[in-house]
């Protein structure tokens, strides 16, 4: 049975080909129902996590499935920008390689018996880039684009080289083997 935070989590998944499929209409205010979908998806991350530790409703499931609709959804909305033209594909690059290098860390890890917690950077490098992406879908604005991808690749390398820095052991370990 699923648990309301695993509901929600799965909503955020939900959400996504309708915030996509509104980007993509293009029709006059089609943008901001799309905006307004993505705060409310966003919105989701937040209220998950609380509802899970506040009421003990944390899972294996819910663990595995809550970062994995993060990704999805910034994602998304990331490669909807760089086809606009208004987000660097290296910027794209930056973010994908990070979350395939973190989440092949904690594949290693789990290989390993050992689970490598969400860092406070991650949190702050979801929550910021979530934050860069609603202001860009409500404001179409040259140099608001390229603060939004400046603070999404600060963020995305200072959790990357975080999550690295505080789990080397996990390759330490493997390479010994």
């Amino acid at each position: 049975m699923l648990t309301t935070a695993s509901k929600l989590t799965l909503l955020r998944i939900v959400l996504i080909p309708l915030i996509l499929l509104l980007l993509y209409l293009g029709f006059p205010g089609s943008n901001w129902a799309a905006l307004a979908l993505f705060i409310v998806a966003s919105l989701t991350d937040l209220l998950d996590g609380y509802v899970a530790r506040h009421y003990h409703q944390v899972t294996d499931f819910g663990k595995f499935v809550d970062p994995l609709a993060d990704k999805m959804l910034v994602l998304s909305v990331l490669c909807w920008f760089v086809e606009r033209l208004r987000f660097s594909g290296v910027v794209l690059a930056l973010v994908l390689f990070r979350e395939f290098a973190v989440s092949g860390m904690r594949l290693i890890a789990a290989e390993q018996g050992k689970v490598i917690a969400a860092a406070w950077s991650g949190k702050v490098k979801t929550a910021s880039t979530m934050v860069c992406l609603c202001l860009m879908l409500a404001f179409e604005l040259p140099w608001l684009d390229a603060l939004g991808a400046a603070v999404i690749a600060a963020t995305t390398l200072w959790s990357g080289v975080e999550y690295f820095a505080k789990n080397y052991s996990v390759f330490a370990q493997k390479t010994a083997e």
